[in-house]
This record gives C-alpha cells, structure tokens and sequence, in this order.
C-alpha cells in the first residue's frame, strides 16, 4: 500500500481508510478465529489511546506491555504510539525480580498486562519498589486482557481492558479532536518502542528505536520479498524480541498482511495448520525443535515408513535446494523428487503448519549449515536476515536465488556494512538505534563518529557480497599453538555448537577451548527426544538426571560428537577443533538460572564461571566429576541437583584432503 505516513499510527488510519473490511488480524479463542478488520482495530486502538490519556498517560511516558501475543497487547503498542508515548514490551516469562530493573530502569508508571499471571507478577514488582525505593517512582496503572481470576482484585489502579475502553470512549467524546490531534502531532523521529537487549554481557540495556527505523526495515522487508494483504503470518515469538516487533507490527503496517495469533503457546503447530501461514519467521532454536519433532515421530513409524523417509530424505539432500531455485536437474531425479513431494515432503511441510510457506526466515543466532539444508531440500523458501535489536533485527536479508547456507545475505536496502581492521562488523544505515535509554555513555561506546554501529559480531564479506558471520568477536579465540601460545587454530565455539544441536538428541551445546591445547564440551540432551529413545529400547529412567548419566544416552551423544567430528575432520582451518572430551550436564541450562539469556542464548563466561570445576575437570582429563547445583522453580523457591558426571573421550579424525 502506497502511503506518506511517517508513524506507525498514521500507517494504521491509512489501512482503516483504504481497506476498512480487510482482515488485520485474527485470534484463535476457545477454538474459534475471531477476525478484526482495519477498521475495528483503528476504533479500538482509539479507544485504549482515549483511555490511557483519562488516566494521565502522556507524551514522552513509557507503557510496559506484558504478556503473549495477543491482538489488544498489539493494539496498546500502537495506542501508546498516538499518545507519542512509548511501549516497552517485557519478556512474559522474567521472574519479578529481573522484570523490575527493567520497570525501574524505564520509570514505569502505566503496565498493559495479559491475565492473572501478569497481573500477579506486576504487583510484585510493584511490592519490591515500594521496598526498594520508599515512597519513589513505580508502577501506578495496570490494565489487564483477560479478566479470569480477577474478579476479587481490589489492588490500586487496577482495571480491565473494556473498563478501559468505556474510559477512552467516554474521554474521547468529552475532547472531540484529541486523538486525531495527537497522531498527527507523531514525528519519525520520536521513539516509536524501547526494546531491552538480552543482557548476555551484563545488565540489558533499553533501545530506542524511532518510527523512521523501524518502518524503514518494515518497508524494506516487505518490498525485498512482496508481501502485501494476501499474505498470513503467525504471531508467537515474544513481543519483546526485536523480530517480532519487526514482523509482528512493522512488516505487518508496512505490507498490511493479516495477522494470526494462536490460542497458546501449546497449539502453535495445531493453528498454524488450520491457518496456513504464507509467511514464517522463528530463531534457530524453533527449527531445531520442530525438526525433532519430526524426528521423534519418525521414530516411532513402521519400518516401511521409515524406509520410505529415509531415501526420499536422501534425494532432497543432494537436489532438493537445486530444485527449489530453479537449477538444472536431471529429469530422473526431478520426476522422483516430485514422487517424494506427493509421499513425503508435502505430507511433512502439512504436519509443521508450513504447506503455504511462500517464504520463511531464521535469525536471532547463527543456523548450523544441515539444519538450514534440510528445510530448503523439502521445498520451504527458508532464508536468513541478520540484524541486532541496535539495528531493529534490519542489517543483512537473503534474496530469493541468493542463497547460500552459509551466509547471512548482503545489505539490505538503506544498509551498509564494513568490517573493521579486527575483524569486527560495523553497519550503518536506516536502521540504526537513536540511542540507549539514558545511557549516553553506553550509546558512545557503540556508535563511532562516523555513524557506523559496532555489532560485536566477527564476519567476512565473500566475493558475491554476502555477509558471513564467524562468531561473537568476544567469543572468537585460538587453540594452543606450538610453544602453549594462543597462535593455534581459531576456535569459532558457535559454529561448532550449532553442528552438534542438529542431532535431535543435542538441545544445547558449550564448547570451550580459547587458550587451551584441545576443545571440549559440554551438552545439554533433549529430554523428550532422548526420552523418547529410551522407551523404545526398554531403558528404563527416573528423570533428567538419571536419563542424562545412562551409559547408553553417553554413548549414543558420542556418536553424535564424533559424527560432528568426523565433519570438521573434513573442513579447512577446522580440523584442529575437534571435540576431545565431552561431558553431558545434569540439569537444562536455563534462562532462570541466568545460564541463558530470556532470547535462549548462551551466557558462555557465567556458564564457564558458575561450572568452573567441570570445566576444570575436562581439562584435567579425569575420567568423571561430582557437582552440586542450585536452581530456581518456577514457583520461585530454590533446590539443588547434584551429580556426579561422567567425562567421555571422544574419537578424533585426521585431515581429509580434498583432491586436486
């Protein structure tokens, strides 16, 4: 859709105007899709804007916004928007205690909650400032969505979304004028969300974005890859996550496509199917757990089945990514591949919601090179962009037929990228944050004078222009040369993490090695697919920590290490970064336990830190180590699992030489 509208509420009132009876979005509730047209979402945005103001919000104020993706959490960015005000999505799963830096961090006074459970942890947030900071700044206002369970809450400006609603309509009819007044008075250059990074180095910091960036990624996105209103997505990544912002309200104001969101996060797959998205975006970690979904249902199948998957895969492998952008392929191969799209690719891209997918894409960490393949060879269009929240997720995206597995795409449109003398990627352009949330110092220290955002990321540009993306700068290192100096091999631990986590059985991986002789391992086994494995064969287990110490689940990640190996054996410059040991952890790493960020990435210098002694003990060659953990439960209390692990040697492979 065509239109000069600078801020993402005027981009709202053009779609009402031009397409009032279009779906904009949709919620699955108590098994029913519930449809709301352009028009009904202006009017109700209008409405929360109208409300927000009777109850003090104003321009400049920050709205916390909680909860899953839900059509009115969506309407309350935008309403926060009108009023030139700010959202602050927070990430629904955070315990009190990290939400709060956060709440005080961004002077929080307004909180758009989801249900009962938000509700709840808001008010404790709210008890913990009011210990913190006696008499100070904190949270004043909670509206929540879903009312169950909330019908005896008498707490202090507490009240209902249509409460809100009757507010705003009442408020609005009382200053006729005033709304349209306020998004019309919205600039490009006003911050349109403030986004917080994952804190994998430290304390998250708050991005401000403008309205200018973001619609500048949403525009470019959408135009690269010709979205527009015939075009579905799923909406269930967290609104906090600066990918859902880009997709989730930028794309989806820029293109006007229509909006799903599913009714929990447990019936993703069974909505996506009903729906049939055209257009797909999750982070590595999705991939990798729908593709041990399929794995695990493999499993279980009669041989035939089995059999039948088995070939069919192969032949994907070697012609399906040909096949899929048009590249010559012999007639025999192209007529059995379209045997394998009647009897096993179509039936697979059905059961994971993807038989429509036009285009899809991955970001948020680094895809491993097999996991990448193996969607592209059963014909799903999945494609990498590359982008940080600095940079609203908008840096690098994958064209159609240029694709390659190993790369992360080339500019995109407004984009410019450089790497520094040290190997760093620097990035310029559209998309670039305006600043750090009261944090000038940290704003200088990534942003140079001539503009270019320092991304921490080491990279490459190729011959062809794409970005290829080694590592983390922090965590990119070298083995142990001649003599026990760091002159050795260059240990890129991601690129050899992300090998591992393509076996279903490997949910996480941790690989150290920077300033050492060798690399060694930790891992993670993915309970339900290893479980699953375990019944099969008559293994019996009493949990995580008695099925992770099995000698046979050892020996079965051994094979998946040494398959790794074996791989590594075989690549350039990689051979010396072979796994020599491996220990296979007691208990999930877990963003509760601050072992991952609320994103899923890997905190590598805690995890180092808090398993000193296991890391020690790899490394001292000992054949098994005991430990004692602390963890937190969801319910907040703590407990501790202890272990005592078992460290296997893995086997190594000489250099395979490719022929001249």
């Amino acid at each position: 859709m065509e239109t000069s509208a600078d801020t993402f509420p005027k981009l709202l009132l053009a779609h009402a105007a031009q397409r009032p009876d279009a779906p904009a979005v949709r919620e699955k509730d108590l098994g029913i899709w519930q449809t709301w047209t352009w028009a009904r979402a202006a009017t109700e945005v209008r409405e929360i804007a109208c409300g927000l103001a009777s109850l003090g919000f104003a321009p400049g104020q920050n709205l916390a916004i909680v909860g899953a993706n839900r059509p009115h959490l969506y309407f309350a960015v935008m309403a926060a928007q009108s009023l030139r005000g700010v959202p602050v999505p927070l990430y629904q799963d955070a315990v009190a205690a990290e939400m709060v830096f956060m709440l005080d961090d961004a002077a929080i006074e307004f909180a758009f909650a989801e249900d009962q459970e938000q509700v709840d942890k808001l008010l404790e947030c709210r008890d913990l400032q009011e210990e913190q900071h006696p008499g100070g700044q904190r949270i004043r206002h909670i509206v929540y969505d879903d009312p169950r369970g909330l019908r005896h809450y008498d707490h202090p400006g507490l009240l209902g979304y249509e409460q809100l609603r009757e507010l705003g309509r009442a408020f609005d009819a009382a200053h006729p004028g005033f709304y349209d007044q306020a998004v019309a008075g919205g600039r490009p250059d006003d911050v349109a969300v403030i986004l917080y990074t994952s804190g994998t180095t430290g304390r998250p910091k708050g991005v401000c974005q403008t309205h200018a960036s973001f619609m500048a990624a949403g525009r470019g996105g959408v135009a690269s890859d010709r979205l527009g209103p015939g075009d579905d997505i799923m909406s269930y990544l967290p609104m906090a996550w600066v990918g859902d912002h880009l997709f989730s309200v930028a794309q989806w104001l820029a293109g006007g496509f229509t909006l799903n969101c599913p009714e929990s996060a447990a019936t993703v797959m069974n909505d996506m199917r009903e729906i049939g998205p055209t257009y797909y975006f999750g982070p590595p970690r999705t991939f990798e757990g729908l593709l041990t979904a399929v794995s695990i249902r493999m499993e279980d199948a009669a041989a035939p089945k089995r059999w039948l998957y088995a070939k069919f895969m192969a032949l994907a492998r070697r012609v399906g990514s040909d096949i899929l952008v048009g590249k010559p392929v012999a007639a025999s191969d192209r007529l059995l591949y379209a045997l394998g799209n009647l009897l096993v690719y179509g039936p697979l891209r059905n059961v994971l919601g993807m038989s429509r997918i036009r285009v899809a894409y991955t970001a948020g960490a680094a895809i491993g090179p097999d996991l990448f393949r193996f969607y592209r060879s059963i014909g799903i269009n999945l494609k990498q962009f590359y982008g940080q929240t600095e940079t609203c997720a908008y840096v690098c995206l994958q064209r159609d037929h240029e694709v390659n597995l190993t790369g992360v795409g080339s500019a995109a449109p407004g984009m410019e990228l450089k790497i520094a003398d040290n190997g760093e990627v620097l990035v310029r352009g559209v998309s670039v944050l305006k600043e750090y949330y009261r944090r000038p110092d940290a704003t200088a220290e990534v942003l140079d004078a001539d503009g270019y955002f320092h991304t921490g990321d080491a990279g490459v540009i190729d011959h062809e222009g794409q970005l290829r993306i080694i590592d983390r700068a922090k965590d990119v290192g070298r083995l142990n040369g001649p003599g026990g100096t760091c002159n050795g091999a260059m240990f890129a631990p991601n690129y050899i993490e992300n090998k591992l986590k393509f076996f279903p059985q490997i949910k996480e991986a941790v690989c150290f090695g920077h300033g050492r002789d060798e690399v060694c391992a930790f891992i993670n086994i993915d309970y339900e697919a290893v479980g699953n494995w375990a019944e099969r064969r008559g293994l019996p287990y009493g949990g995580y920590v008695d099925l992770a110490g099995k000698a046979e689940v050892l020996q079965l990640v051994r094979e998946c290490v040494e398959q790794v190996n074996a791989d590594l054996a075989a690549e350039e410059g990689m051979e010396s970064t072979q796994i020599a040991r491996f220990l296979v952890l007691h208990k999930e790493l877990d963003p509760d336990d601050d072992e991952l960020t609320r994103t899923r990435k890997v905190r590598r210098g805690f995890i180092a830190d808090k398993y000193a002694v296991l890391v020690d003990a790899l490394y001292g060659c000992k054949e098994e180590q005991f430990i004692e953990t602390q963890v937190k439960f969801e319910d907040g209390r703590t407990g501790k699992v202890s272990a005592t692990l078992k460290i296997v040697q893995a086997k190594q492979f000489p250099p395979v030489r490719a022929a001249a």
